[in-house]
């Protein structure tokens, strides 16, 4: 057997594995990654708004939390959306 016979027998032999195990449902593991990964999509942009919000707020005379809110709101909205966009491109 030549080395290019050999190679392309093992490469089709990779490409077969490869499809068996998309073919294969995930286990507990994958689905805790993909759970955790939506939830930091989910998260993210909450504390970050969050976190904009109070710091426009302290710099604005008086206590308001006008930004704190909103950008809380706007994160809920952005976080929503990413997961949302995470779990379609993956069906």
């Amino acid at each position: 057997m030549s080395d290019r016979e050999r190679q392309l027998e093992e490469t089709a032999r990779d490409v077969r594995r490869l499809e068996d195990h998309e073919k294969r449902p995930a286990g507990l593991f994958g689905i805790m990654f993909y759970g955790g990964t939506v939830g930091l999509l989910f998260v993210t942009p909450i504390v970050a708004g969050a976190y904009l919000g109070r710091w426009i707020d302290t710099l604005i005379e008086g206590y308001s939390v006008r930004w704190t809110v909103s950008l809380i709101v706007l994160g809920i909205a952005l976080g929503a959306y990413n997961a949302y966009r995470y779990i379609k491109e993956r069906s």
